[in-house]
């Protein structure tokens, strides 16, 4: 496909993520959880450590500005004003796609401008699965992405119904598992498996751990419908297919069981609007969450500032539930255990 029709699709994609008509039908379940309330805290709101270490990074804030756009001129403005914030907030940040870069060197500033605006966060490169699986060359190219970006992790998103329902899609995924074995034996920094909104269940998230996946970021259900993007640029419509996925929430808290036997990140997206879903998210087991339409959206409207005030904002409540829980620290958030809302009557 020419490099001129990816940029007007990626494009289309940013107009039509702005819209509400691709939200899931159903909602993340996060709702169906609530916090026990800790009558004697003795927590000092003013001195809760929200830091932890991101691979081998220290961060402000378990919060990662997800993989969002690249490869079209008006992504270089956004990736641009997201890597300042990331900057200024010392959080980690992802690129879009970088299927492009592969192709054409017109575009590589879109995705150059990221590094050099947050010289010091983790960056996160980012390729799709289908890529991976048909390249011949993989090792290479995924060197090449990294340095492209000088990437602290590559991501490597997993998105079988976006692709099924997209009229460019490309569905064969033979032979994933096989190269995502040689890219994590053959380079250094730890990769990441990402879905795009449809959830990785335990089954799937530990085989992407036997090959040697480091970070495991479930994007569930609840947020953006990928397939309800393509379909709406297909100008079709299928219910069943345009709210198919795994709930954020299911997906964190089976996949948190694999903490016991292996060691990796675990990200909670999909869906994720607030601090009492970050809040959650951790306590079911996640070490960090993810948004991107949100943020897509504030970045546009309120620009650097609106986007810094809505995560500050967030993780002020996020300090509210941990001393309402009695927790310092995330270490302590993380020991939480939460009542199913069925369990309380």
């Amino acid at each position: 496909m020419s490099n001129s029709k990816i940029s007007a699709r990626k494009k289309e994609h940013i107009e039509i993520c702005l819209t509400d008509k691709i939200l899931f039908d159903k909602s993340n379940g996060f709702e169906n959880y609530i916090f026990p309330h800790n009558a004697i805290t003795e927590v000092d709101i003013n001195k809760i450590d929200l830091s932890l270490k991101f691979f081998d990074k220290k961060i402000n804030l378990p919060f990662l500005i997800s993989c969002m756009t690249g490869g079209t001129n008006e992504s270089k403005r956004i990736n641009e004003k997201l890597a300042i914030v990331a900057s200024e907030l010392n959080i980690p940040i992802g690129v879009g796609s970088q299927r492009q870069a592969l192709e054409s060197q017109n575009l590589h500033s879109t995705y150059k401008v990221v590094r050099k605006n947050a010289k010091n966060v983790p960056v996160l490169g980012n390729i799709g699965a289908a890529q991976v699986a048909d390249s011949k060359n993989i090792v290479d190219e995924i060197k090449f992405l990294i340095d492209l970006v000088e990437a602290d992790a590559m991501v490597i998103h997993l998105n079988p119904l976006q692709e099924l329902f997209q009229k460019e899609g490309e569905t064969n995924f033979k032979g994933l598992l096989n190269n995502l074995e040689k890219l994590t034996c053959k380079i250094s920094i730890p990769f990441i498996a990402k879905e795009v909104g449809s959830g990785i269940s335990k089954d799937v998230a530990k085989k992407l751990l036997n090959v040697g996946i480091k970070g495991i970021d479930v994007a569930g259900s609840g947020g953006t419908s990928w397939a309800k993007v393509e379909l709406i640029r297909n100008k079709m419509s299928n219910e069943f297919f345009g709210n198919w996925g795994l709930p954020t929430s299911y997906c964190v808290r089976t996949v948190s069981k694999l903490k016991k036997e292996y060691k990796f990140v675990l990200i909670s997206s999909g869906g994720i609007t607030n601090g009492i879903e970050i809040a959650k998210s951790i306590a079911l087991g996640a070490d960090l969450s993810a948004s991107a339409r949100i943020i897509l959206k504030e970045i546009i409207n309120k620009d650097v500032d609106g986007v810094k005030n809505l995560i500050i904002n967030m993780f002020n409540d996020v300090k509210k539930i941990m001393y309402l829980t009695g927790c310092q620290n995330l270490k302590e958030l993380k020991k939480i255990k939460l009542i199913k809302k069925s369990e309380l009557f």
